[in-house]
């Protein structure tokens, strides 16, 4: 059997695209953010820009991570066999999984604490939170199998559940993506026309974070993932296409803020619903991602990725601390999501003591910021400089990655 030759670098590795670690981390922030209600900082966020929050861009985000990460290792299967290609992705929807459960009693332990020490009863009904502590055997069982989710934890699911699906999505992906993105849409437009979604338990109705819906931008985000692993654009830039992404989120804010203009635009949608167009068309219910809500998030998206300067301020030195977040993006969920139930907490002990909730969110970013620090500082501290190949336009070159 032949060695391998010593002077060949035996560990490829990317360079990690600073635009997708820094999104990654002002979208974890903005979402701690929005999850601790009753603070003047929620104005900031981007769901004051229009009808999609941080969680449909974090999907985004998370489907281009994952056709970054995994593309590499499904591509050859024929190689390394099959499970070796399929298994990291399945051992991280795992990981999410237990990191929902782990999250899912974490919160309940809060309010529990909360009610407990300090008389803050109210806490116990909270965020879906009453069945836990009235129907305590069906509830439990319902959090392991991911049938009861409680508020403000419910976002991993969707994606642990799109993860077992990601390896079929990539190897169709890398040989007809026009031909996944076609099924994803058949199956999103399904989904809002026979109500299609994973049943909760014990409460009737279904997943906050409807899978069978939001797959359809963790699929685009993937196809764009699997595309620049490729070094092209799955949506190519074009001035038409620039000029409609704008022109619908000027359409968006004008719907939301300009007086008149919105009554206007909700009659025209209930109008429409009452003549029989699907409910996903012309509403903004946000478990079946309607229309409205996809087409703002692709069209924000879109345009952040057409702009020059986008690059250049995502490499920037003072972007290194939302950088970090986003390498360390679990984490940074994890213990924000944690965070920002305390924070609901706090602010019903301290209700009405408006320096609280302006104090809290910059300590909370403060210690997330912290947290990612360590973890990133502790990666590179036990991770060995190795060699790899970066392809630029006219050669092959090495470099020290870590």
């Amino acid at each position: 059997m032949s060695q391998p030759d010593p002077r060949q670098p035996t560990h490829l590795r990317r360079p990690r695209d600073p635009r997708i670690d820094l999104f990654r981390g002002l979208l974890l922030v903005m979402i701690f953010i929005d999850h601790v209600p009753g603070n003047w900082y929620e104005t900031l966020t981007l769901r004051n820009w229009g009808f999609s929050d941080a969680a449909e861009s974090f999907f985004v985000m998370s489907g281009m991570a994952a056709g970054l990460a995994y593309t590499g290792g499904v591509a050859r299967w024929r190689e390394i066999g099959l499970w070796s290609g399929i298994a990291p992705i399945w051992k991280r929807a795992w990981v999410l999984y237990l990191t929902h459960v782990f999250l899912t009693v974490g919160g309940i332990a809060i309010f529990a604490i909360g009610a407990e020490a300090f008389g803050l009863t109210e806490l116990l009904t909270k965020n879906n939170l009453r069945q836990v502590f009235q129907n305590t055997g069906p509830a439990l069982i319902g959090i392991v199998t991911l049938g009861h989710q409680i508020g403000y934890v419910n976002i991993l699911p969707a994606y642990s559940v799109l993860l077992l699906a990601a390896p079929f999505a990539l190897l169709l992906g890398q040989r007809a993506p026009y031909g996944l993105l076609a099924v994803s849409i058949v199956l999103w437009f399904a989904t809002g026309l026979f109500r299609l979604n994973l049943p909760a338990y014990p409460n009737p109705g279904g997943w906050f974070f409807n899978p069978f819906a939001w797959q359809l931008i963790f699929v685009i985000g993937l196809l764009t993932g699997i595309a620049l692993r490729g070094g092209k654009r799955f949506v190519p830039k074009h001035p038409v296409l620039l000029a409609f992404a704008v022109g619908w989120i000027v359409f968006v804010l004008s719907w939301i803020y300009i007086p008149g203009f919105g009554p206007v635009m909700d009659g025209l949608m209930a109008r429409l619903q009452a003549v029989g167009v699907p409910f996903h068309i012309t509403s903004q219910d946000k478990t079946f991602l309607p229309v409205l809500r996809l087409l703002h998030v692709l069209a924000v998206v879109y345009v952040i990725s057409c702009l020059p300067i986008i690059a250049r301020l995502s490499a920037h030195a003072y972007g290194e601390p939302l950088r970090v977040m986003g390498r360390q993006g679990l984490l940074v969920f994890s213990a924000g999501a944690l965070l920002s139930l305390a924070g609901q907490a706090v602010l019903v002990y301290f209700d009405g003591v408006a320096i609280v909730p302006w104090l809290f969110i910059p300590v909370g970013m403060v210690a997330l910021w912290g947290v990612a620090w360590v973890a990133d500082w502790k990666r590179r501290a036990g991770r060995p400089l190795r060699h790899t190949l970066v392809q630029t336009e006219d050669r092959v070159m090495p470099v020290a990655a870590e």
